[in-house]
């Protein structure tokens, strides 16, 4: 009887290997503002997007130039970066999803007043 449970416990790992193997391949890949990459004026860049959690958006800039800040709402609609907030600063840098809404933006001078910020939503 003990066999029994011990091939019930594997099988359900292997259900949930393969649910999770599923939800990881379903994963899209966004580069944010497409060929031209964060810069300026990407506030509208997911417009008509459908985001899933687990989807990453890969920010691609010139790390002299630009960065990425993970921001709350109300940090996106001040552009401004509260103390404590994720500082991104690779130029390629990759942030996975999770469900809900995440804001960002540049914290360089003007930048995010200038519309480097974006505001995406995962279901």
């Amino acid at each position: 009887m003990a066999q029994g449970r011990g091939s019930a416990v594997a099988l359900g790992l292997a259900l949930l290997c393969l649910l999770i193997h599923s939800e990881i391949a379903n994963a899209a890949t966004y580069v944010v503002g497409d060929s031209g990459g964060w810069t300026f004026n990407v506030a509208g860049w997911p417009s008509g997007k459908r985001f899933r959690a687990g989807d990453v958006l890969v920010f691609r800039y010139n790390p002299s130039d630009h960065n990425v800040v993970a921001v709350t709402a109300a940090g996106y609609g001040g552009c401004s970066a509260p103390r404590g907030s994720r500082v991104y600063t690779s130029g390629n840098d990759r942030i996975t999803l999770a469900r809900g809404t995440r804001y960002f933006i540049c914290s360089f001078a003007g930048h995010c007043q200038a519309g480097m910020k974006i505001a995406v939503t995962a279901a």
